[in-house]
């Protein structure tokens, strides 16, 4: 594990080196340029085991470039995440899952994303294609970009991401239709890469309409083979997505953001379901940036290491210990300042979570937990130079204007 004198060196090295290099936003530039990084502490309680638990970590450690070309034509975007050294026992996150974690929520691949896009415009109909490892055409916005830190339970019910993709998006007018290959097998450390192997046995189909200004509308529908188990062994999922997404500024005024989502998920031929729902609305005015989150979604119980923290991998159906239901409402406020060309935003934000088991099992929350309510409380600073890219969305669907605004930066 890197020190954190040394982590935070890093950090503010590159910001700097970033900060420098970012092209002024009265002309875009062929080539942007930006980084972020979260360094904040976070308390679960009670936690996995029954006692509480805090940690200080630094998480959200990217940096990331776009450049363009042939006129906007073409494009190639790049992240690198640096959470793998930054964070690599994961950051706490009450009913947190996925790549072996549970509650605590996992670093993603040091490479994060690199795709390139080539976009032929036309009228009535345009068409873009992009390639490369990224987000498959599934699902809504990926947490970085919106308001609260902790991401939400659903992530991995709600977005595809880190795989080696081909996006094929159409755009007529107001609507905008996009279909992906990509490799089933999800990363299993921050250091691994796709099965190019597998590229292919899965797919993704998702249809967005944007009727007016500010507002957008999906629809998604995948199958993803094996995600849990590399060599393709482990069971298909089957995946769902509906959101609607709205934006509006008033002129020299409030933003108001707000976003309506539901997912569902069936594995082994539908004899698991995992259902979700999420609301989440934030109002910017000024430095000021409150925000509120509900969800409620199912999630796997799955078998746990010696480490409470970590499940068993690779994951298998006959390992599963119950299906939890987690409903949890979270609060949050930040206030942004700008220092030389710097955006510093203090943030505190609560969440309360209550879990329950769905059907049978042996898996008990309130003995695992010692208690069927969770607390949790983050306290943290987000530093940003730059504006970060909206992640996943590409091509046809990245010429959305104001329907691209990112809700939490």
């Amino acid at each position: 594990m890197i020190p954190r004198r040394r982590t935070a060196v890093i950090t503010s090295t590159t910001l700097a080196a970033l900060a420098a290099a970012a092209p002024s936003a009265a002309q875009p530039a062929p080539l942007a340029v930006g980084a972020h990084a979260v360094l904040g502490w976070s308390t679960l309680d009670p936690a996995p085991g029954g006692a509480r638990a805090s940690a200080v970590a630094a998480e959200q450690v990217f940096a990331m470039a776009m450049l363009r070309a042939a006129g906007g034509r073409f494009r190639v975007v790049g992240m690198v995440n640096l959470e793998g050294a930054t964070m690599p026992g994961g950051v706490l996150a009450p009913g947190a899952f996925g790549e072996g974690f549970m509650d605590r929520r996992h670093p993603h691949t040091y490479l994060h994303e690199l795709v390139a896009t080539g976009v032929w415009p036309g009228r009535p109909m345009g068409m873009s294609l992009t390639v490369g490892k990224g987000f498959a055409a599934f699902g809504s916005d990926d947490p970085t970009n919106r308001p609260a830190l902790r991401f939400p339970v659903n992530h991995h019910w709600a977005q595809i991401l880190e795989r080696l993709t081909a996006v094929l998006g159409v755009r007529a007018g107001p609507l905008v239709v996009e279909g992906s290959l990509f490799n089933g097998d999800e990363p299993d450390a921050p250091d691994a890469w796709p099965n190019a192997t597998r590229f292919g046995d899965s797919w993704a189909l998702r249809m967005t309409l944007q009727p007016a200004r500010g507002l957008e509308m999906q629809g998604s529908r995948a199958r993803v083979a094996s995600p849990e188990h590399r060599e393709g062994s482990g069971p298909t999922s089957w995946k769902w997505s509906a959101s609607a997404r709205y934006l509006h500024r008033w002129s020299g005024g409030p933003e108001l953001y707000g976003l309506a989502e539901w997912a569902r998920t069936t594995e082994a031929e539908g004899f698991f379901v995992f259902p979700s729902a999420l609301i989440e609305a934030q109002l910017r005015a000024g430095p000021h940036r409150p925000y509120v989150r509900l969800e409620w979604t199912d999630r796997p119980e799955e078998e746990r290491t010696l480490d409470p923290y970590r499940s068993v991998r690779p994951h298998l159906d006959d390992a599963l210990l119950g299906i939890t239901r987690w409903r949890i409402q979270t609060v949050g406020y930040g206030f942004s300042v700008r220092v030389a060309g710097t955006t510093l935003e203090p943030i505190l934000e609560v969440a309360r979570a209550a879990v329950g088991i769905v059907g049978g099992g042996v898996f008990t929350p309130a003995d695992f937990y010692g208690g069927a309510t969770l607390w949790s409380a983050t306290a943290a600073l987000r530093v940003r130079v730059g504006t970060p890219h909206r992640m996943g969305r590409y091509g046809v669907l990245d010429e959305s204007g104001d329907a691209t605004a990112h809700s939490g930066h």
